[in-house]
């Protein structure tokens, strides 16, 4: 139980989740998430996590996967069904919204 590791997703597996409408928290700063996030994700940035209560499985991204690492354990210690998305932003290749493409 201790040692439990959270789990992770590729930006790929997750990009092939879309059309199941995925709950999606991107933990970057509201700045950041204007200037592109994907299609559906909710902004929930990473100072204000641990006052978020997931419902349901919930993937979490950020710029590069080590913001969204530090969220998804913070969630999963809370007894949250939590998954990181390995790479964030940085490694996506799907559609975003807002920002330049």
């Amino acid at each position: 139980m201790f040692f439990k590791k959270t789990p992770t997703i590729s930006t790929t597996d997750l990009k092939n989740k879309l059309t199941e409408k995925p709950q999606i928290i991107d933990v970057r700063e509201p700045h950041e998430f204007r200037s592109g996030h994907i299609p559906g994700a909710k902004n929930v940035p990473l100072g204000k996590v641990a006052q978020y209560t997931p419902s349901g499985k919930t993937y979490v991204i950020c710029q590069s996967g080590m913001r969204s690492k530090q969220a998804t354990k913070l969630l999963f210690k809370q007894g949250h069904d939590v998954v990181n998305v390995r790479g964030g932003m940085m490694s996506w290749t799907g559609t975003k919204k807002g920002g330049k493409n």
